[in-house]
């Protein structure tokens, strides 16, 4: 799989994607809104969230040189199963 694939993710409930776009913000990455893109730091991502199938789909766009796109998607990973938890 490319390392920049889209990571979907599902049964994510509205007030789950909610609590991780707050936890996104404190990384710097600003989810305003369904769908969208947003950059921090070198990293731009976009996401669509449709709370009708509760499906997330998050693709990493662009990284600095010096961290890889495997390393952001691990990140991003790591922060859905955690909110969702």
């Amino acid at each position: 799989m490319p390392s920049n694939a889209p990571l979907v993710f599902s049964n994510i409930a509205p007030e789950q994607f909610a609590r991780l776009a707050q936890r996104a913000a404190g990384a710097g990455i600003i989810m305003s809104g369904d769908a969208g893109t947003a950059s921090s730091f070198g990293v731009e991502v976009s996401w669509n969230y449709s709370a009708s199938t509760h499906q997330l789909t998050i693709q990493c766009l662009k990284t600095p040189s010096f961290i890889g796109p495997d390393r952001v998607n691990a990140q991003i990973q790591k922060l859905v199963q955690d909110t969702v938890a």
